[in-house]
């Protein structure tokens, strides 16, 4: 007989511990099993049946402590999220204000006014009534309104309220954003054009080339006459941080010395940067550059009136070009030879501009949404432009002029803050072609402050309005033919200067924040989903790498469209800040193979710097004091984190008002109640800590 198993007393079985005891059942009680079928053994037991009340224990504490856990985990969190608000926004610890004025300017300010002007109003009035014996508990028999009074006036109010909304605010607020979606849809349709050209020059590979060598010559005596003659100049202003990088970029040129001569327009009102600049001027002048460092005295009409000084110079008639770098570009050695060329053989070619790539791209999450823009913009504005129309803004910097198209266009004016679009413009209603090279490349920086972005955006969108303003008489009457005046008049001014952040501000940051509180008044999906996402996919493809940055950056550029809007507002109509001029702040970065060059010289170079012995005493005493003042620049500067209430409120706003119309659409109103009421908390929070501090 085959042995039994019996696997209830295993299961049972326990270790034995102390003195073993025997227990014997007289009456055992058996339960029964009643099996109906031949699977009927294997359903599952019920599985509560084979527990305890230790087992059960165990696992009521088990639970409890998991809660006990989670109470405290999230109590935490809580505490850490409080702590960090009052710190950051009420304490401002690690926070600096924005150069914002906190005075009568401030919206938020005039709120709490009148919030405690009606406050004191009401207090006066209570004390008054108190006097006059209309209190309740001095005058029983005085009338108070019932519920049912009070809630019948309410709903009077809300529906005469109701009734005024459709009935007057509905039908202005639909119709403004129908003319702006209008707006909104051709000018995505010009940017779609724009696209569609890019890719055909990329598919077809259409790009200017250069035919042989145009400076080889078999006079092996006089082989530099084949090279003509060009200027350099650098325009700069308190360029402290910058200046020994463009100069000695622009000083290592591959261009014969006595074909060349490089101006050093400093315009600082700084001595201490000037005298930096001029010890610069003649380290390079003593390696045999034809250098030269002027200062004007008068410092009027900015970078234009600098460049115009400079032209009237006795000795630039023996020039044919004239290449123009701002302080912080840095061009490589054959960029000459890459751009004077293509002047060669084409008499009606008057400017060549190259591309800017940018050594800080990546600095900051602002710096990766500027090269965006940027990279659409040369990649496929200036190339399409410069292909199919030979004509586009001279982007101001690293690109090279024909003399004689300068001269007869009527040279550098200072009307507006924008010389280079200014003389661009004249060039082409003269009969100039431009050309842009992609291939080209001139290293540069990006603001990394919001502060230096937003004075940048505003000068480069007040200056286009102030020209289009003075020039559009010019372009009505000049020869040029109608598709090219059409061309200038519509699209390069109206649509992508003036139109662009007009409807941006209107429709995404009044209509749609009006939609909240104006639901008559909605917008389609396909506006504020559809649309905005494939122009910004467009965008972005010039720069693939900064994709994942598609959210902050349909935020940020919606934001930054209040600036741009109050820059062109501020230009077309001349108001104070349209002739607003502000250095942009460079930090002075150089590539990595600047870096490893520089690294290297270190390594050569031991202690004090070198002096020339025939050197005198003033000259070195000069010397110590512009490596004294040397030393202080290049202490670091500590950054500090800056709140923007304005375009943090903004921010918060669209977002809201494009997540309402997302849950809206879905029917999920009560997440959009309470993701409005959070957000509405946060941007509350932040603008009563800038109050309080």
């Amino acid at each position: 007989m085959a042995p039994r198993l019996n696997f209830f007393d295993w299961w049972g079985k326990e270790t034995q511990r102390g003195t073993p005891v025997i227990v014997k059942m007289e009456n055992p009680n058996f339960s029964i099993v009643e099996i109906d079928g031949p699977d009927s053994a294997f359903k599952p037991i019920e599985k509560s049946r084979g527990k305890n009340a230790k087992q059960v224990t165990w696992v009521l504490l088990l639970k409890a402590n998991q809660a006990v856990g989670f109470v405290a985990w999230f109590a935490t969190i809580l505490w850490t999220l409080f702590g960090t608000i009052k710190n950051r926004l009420i304490f401002r610890e690690g926070v600096s204000l924005a150069s914002e004025k906190l005075g009568k300017s401030n919206l938020l300010f005039r709120i709490i006014k009148v919030c405690l002007v009606i406050s004191l109003l009401m207090l006066a009035f209570e004390i008054v009534a108190y006097f006059k014996g209309w209190d309740y508990f001095q005058n029983p028999s005085l009338y108070i309104p019932h519920t049912s009074d009070v809630l019948g006036l309410f709903h009077i109010t809300y529906v005469g309220w109701l009734d005024f909304r459709a009935d007057y605010i509905a039908p202005s607020v639909q119709n403004l954003s129908t003319f702006c979606t209008v707006l909104f849809l051709i000018q995505s349709l010009d940017r779609l054009v724009l696209c569609l050209g890019c890719l055909y020059i990329k598919f077809m590979k259409i790009k200017p080339r250069i035919e042989g060598d145009p400076f080889k010559s078999d006079d092996l005596e006089g082989s530099n006459n084949s090279y003509p003659m060009v200027l350099v100049q650098i325009p700069m202003c308190n360029e402290r941080e910058v200046y020994e990088l463009s100069i000695s970029a622009v000083c290592q040129l591959d261009w014969p010395k006595d074909r060349l001569l490089i101006q050093i327009l400093d315009d600082s009102d700084n001595e201490c940067i000037q005298d930096l600049i001029k010890s610069e001027v003649a380290k390079w002048s003593q390696k045999g550059i034809n250098i030269i460092y002027r200062h004007r005295l008068v410092r009027t009409g900015y970078k234009a009136g600098n460049l115009k000084s400079a032209m009237s110079c006795d000795y630039v008639k023996d020039y044919e070009f004239v290449a123009i770098f701002d302080a912080d570009f840095q061009p490589t050695p054959d960029f000459l030879k890459q751009t004077v060329p293509h002047f060669k053989d084409n008499p009606e070619l008057g400017l060549v501009q190259t591309r800017w790539v940018f050594v800080n791209k990546d600095e900051n999450l602002l710096t990766r949404l500027q090269n965006i823009n940027l990279c659409f913009h040369f990649e496929v504005e200036q190339q399409v432009n410069g292909v199919f129309l030979n004509f586009f803004g001279f982007n101001g910097t690293a690109g090279i002029w024909r003399i004689k198209a300068l001269e007869e266009s009527g040279g550098w004016l200072e009307r507006t803050t924008v010389e280079d679009m200014d003389i661009a413009v004249r060039a082409h209603l003269n009969g100039w072609k431009f050309i842009y090279l992609n291939d080209v490349r001139v290293l540069c920086e990006v603001p990394e402050s919001f502060e230096a972005y937003r004075k940048q955006q505003h000068r480069w969108h007040s200056g286009p309005m102030q020209l289009f303003r003075v020039c559009l008489p010019a372009i009505v009457t000049s020869k040029i033919s109608i598709w090219k005046k059409a061309n200038l008049i519509l699209l390069f001014f109206l649509l992508r200067k003036l139109i662009l952040p007009f409807y941006s501000f209107t429709l995404f940051c009044v209509v749609l924040p009006l939609t909240m509180f104006i639901p008559e008044a909605e917008l389609p999906f396909w506006v504020v989903c559809y649309i905005p996402i494939l122009m910004t996919l467009l965008n972005i493809l010039p720069a693939p790498k900064a994709i994942p940055f598609i959210a902050p950056y349909l935020l940020f550029e919606n934001t930054m469209s209040v600036t741009k809007f109050n820059a062109m507002v501020s230009g077309l109509f001349q108001l104070g800040s349209s002739y607003e001029w502000v250095v942009t702040k460079k930090a002075g970065r150089s590539s990595e193979s600047d870096l490893l060059a520089a690294a290297e010289k270190d390594l050569k170079v031991s202690g004090a710097p070198q002096i020339s012995r025939w050197a005198s005493e003033s000259e070195l005493s000069v010397l110590n004091r512009l490596n004294k003042q040397k030393d202080e620049t290049s202490t670091p500067v500590k950054k500090s984190n800056k709140i923007y209430r304005k375009e943090l409120a903004l921010a918060f706003l669209l977002l809201t008002a494009s997540a309402r119309s997302l849950l809206s659409a879905h029917g999920l109103h009560f997440y959009f109640l309470l993701f409005q009421g959070v957000t509405f908390l946060l941007v509350g929070l932040d603008l009563i800590g800038e109050q309080i501090s």
